[in-house]
């Protein structure tokens, strides 16, 4: 798809295709449409992001919310978003052992206690033993710098998402 064909979108199919840019947070995506027209993805993604970084503290904290726990109980009962599963699943976390399981979902109930959101990560950038460790090494970090560092991978799978929608090079990102 071409950034003609996002331009040219009426408000519903655009929430439709991009509703789930930045997770299960369609309104983003309604937010965004009303900025048309974009140039290019870049502007695209900056209208998404500007969305977030004009949230309040509890906005941003509600979009961290959206998020399902990596290897968690939405991956066992078949109910994360499609685009989760392929993350999730292109990361190793859909194959996880019993003890690995275990390992992240007592990680991540930590993480959820200290933060009050879950554990965010851009998985296509991992694996499987690098989301404990950075899980692990994150759930030791001050809270402010915690969110920030939260916001800034659900901006790095937006862009993903985005590239994706628009079968742009994610090496550009």
């Amino acid at each position: 798809m071409d950034i003609e064909k996002v331009n040219s979108m009426d408000f519903g199919e655009f929430v439709d295709v991009f509703g789930n840019v930045i997770e299960r947070c369609p309104l983003i995506a309604a937010a965004v449409w009303s900025q048309r027209p974009f140039s290019d993805l870049e502007d695209l993604k900056k209208h998404f992001f500007a969305f977030i970084d004009a949230l309040p503290q509890s906005g941003q904290e509600g979009i961290l919310r959206c998020h399902p726990d990596l290897a968690g109980s939405e991956l066992r009962r078949g109910t994360l978003t499609a685009e989760s599963q392929r993350e999730q699943s292109a990361a190793g976390l859909t194959s996880l052992g019993t003890d690995e399981r275990l390992r992240l979902a007592e990680l991540n109930a930590q993480y959820r206690a200290r933060f009050g959101f879950p554990f965010v990560l851009a998985a296509r950038f991992s694996d499987r033993a690098a989301v404990s460790r950075e899980l692990a090494r994150r759930l030791l970090c001050p809270s402010a710098q915690e969110l920030r560092t939260a916001l800034g991978e659900v901006k790095k799978i937006g862009s993903l998402r985005l590239a994706d929608l628009l079968r742009a090079d994610a090496a550009k990102l």
